[in-house]
């Protein structure tokens, strides 16, 4: 396998501009594994993974075919297949998995996305041993640490009349036992909730929330969930199954030179720059790390948009009625190639009522970001993904990670996170689903991280990554498992400390 080298970044986070220029490697990356899976020319055949060192094998989900891909995991890295494990028999498809011990859970939607889905605990070969009764559209799960539970984040997405909308709920499952209990947010009915985006039609607030992925404290006493299209975070206590608190986590000010982004694909150019706007961080995958006794929670600011036919909150900024006063620039604004062709919403906006936009809202930070326990922004990376991908771009390389035509919708659109430990530090690995690469940064000082690294997975074909996993293999060396659904591929690379 080709060895790869993982970029000094070199980026300035007092000035917002990034630098990919090489120097001396931070880290030494080689990538020393691939399967690829055929499936006719389809996608979303590889989504998300789950290692059992325990099996020494790679659990894979194949949304597509409606199955579990079983791969074992030779010391050097080579993958092969051991088995598929049909899931039709289960419900319509499968969403996430998770490991721990002899275990291997994965969440399967039903057949109709509205009813209840099925969380079916299988050994480590592929044999039923459990199905259990989850939510409406089990998303993701994770087991807990010390492996006495396992959560399931129940998204509950309306059909597409917008005439069925389930609540969202966490499924907290005692693995001693096997039993359910549900966690759901109907205590939150009445609530005012800062900063928390309640938008569906006719939704109570138990059933607009809609929970995406989820993250545990190392004691395994509390996890967080991440909220992704009402921009927030709740927190779990695990033992009681209760949901505890619900965090707006706010917007992202764009008109701060270090939250600059390139907002128009029809500017013909890299622009990065200010803009009056306000981004939504909306994160799609978290993890969670322990500083001395304090807890943080990394997001991936994906973003994204509730787009059906019977509602869509989903226009282009030239599509707004924007307020005179606010905005005396803005039939300047609304030029295609200014903000005109960046996507918005129509539910956040009209401060006053009056029928008018008094601001300008977008999807995803173009960033990820560190929080406290508390939901409160500690760091965030600004515009560092678009500047190093600008420069990078310039470069004279193979394959060229900067996507224009995202420019007005999300941008590299981060999606996955994961973080590891090399030599005593911890490290954050960002998935980036349209630019397909792989950002790397340091976790000293979770108020200030450090720029690691960045891997082109395009450059050898990897498209579209979906779910990362760190295995931590020695004090100085970890394999990251990168599952990237456009190319289909379950790719293992070896990350170490030269």
């Amino acid at each position: 396998m080709n060895k790869l080298t993982a970029l000094a970044l070199g980026i300035s986070l007092a000035l917002g501009v990034s630098s990919p220029a090489i120097s001396k490697p931070i880290l030494n990356i080689t990538k020393i594994g691939q399967y690829v899976e055929e499936c006719g020319g389809e996608e979303s055949c590889s989504e998300i993974s789950a290692y059992s060192s325990i099996a020494e094998r790679i659990y894979t989900t194949n949304a597509e075919e409606n199955e579990l891909r079983i791969l074992n995991v030779a010391t050097n890295g080579t993958l092969t297949e051991f088995a598929a494990i049909d899931l039709s028999g289960y419900g319509g498809g499968p969403n996430s998995a998770a490991t721990y011990g002899e275990w291997v859970a994965v969440a399967i939607e039903a057949d109709i996305k509205q009813n209840n889905g099925s969380v079916v605990i299988f050994d480590k070969d592929g044999i039923e041993q459990e199905v259990i009764t989850a939510g409406a559209l089990p998303d993701m799960l994770t087991f807990t640490p010390d492996g006495k539970y396992l959560l399931v984040a129940n998204e509950g997405e309306p059909n597409d009349d917008y005439t069925v909308d389930p609540e969202g709920s966490v499924t907290v499952i005692d693995t001693a036992t096997w039993t359910a209990t549900t966690a759901d947010f109907s205590a939150f009915n009445d609530a005012k909730l800062k900063d928390v985006r309640v938008f569906g039609p006719n939704a109570t607030v138990a059933q607009d929330l809609e929970p995406e992925y989820i993250a545990v404290s190392d004691d395994s006493t509390t996890a967080w969930i991440s909220l992704q299209e009402n921009n927030a975070f709740a927190k779990l206590d695990i033992k009681s199954a209760t949901i505890t608190n619900i965090y707006g986590l706010g917007y992202k000010k764009h008109t701060q030179t270090k939250n600059a982004f390139d907002a128009s694909n029809k500017d013909d150019a890299i622009n990065i720059q200010t803009w009056p706007t306000k981004g939504m961080y909306q994160p799609d995958a978290i993890a969670s790390f322990k500083r001395g006794n304090a807890t943080f929670i990394l997001s991936a600011n994906e973003g994204d948009a509730r787009d059906y036919d019977g509602y869509s909150e989903e226009v282009r900024v030239k599509d707004l009625n924007l307020d005179a006063t606010v905005f005396p620039n803005a039939q300047v604004l609304q030029e295609d190639a200014n903000l005109g062709r960046l996507k918005t919403t129509t539910a956040t906006g009209d401060l006053d009522q009056d029928g008018d936009i008094d601001e300008i809202y977008s999807y995803g930070a173009r960033s990820f970001s560190v929080w406290n326990a508390n939901g409160q922004l500690v760091y965030d990376s600004g515009a560092d993904f678009e500047h190093f991908l600008a420069a990078y771009a310039n470069q004279d390389v193979d394959a060229k990670p900067w996507v224009e035509s995202r420019s007005d919708d999300k941008g590299p659109e981060p999606e996955s996170i994961t973080t590891g430990e090399l030599n005593g530090k911890a490290y954050a690995f960002i998935g980036l689903e349209r630019a397909n690469g792989i950002f790397i940064y340091e976790l000293s000082n979770p108020y200030r991280p450090k720029p690691a690294g960045y891997i082109n997975i395009e450059a050898v074909g990897e498209i579209g990554p979906e779910g990362l996993i760190f295995i931590k293999k020695s004090e100085n060396t970890g394999w990251l498992v990168i599952t990237s659904e456009i190319s289909n591929t379950v790719s293992l690379y070896e990350i170490s400390i030269p």
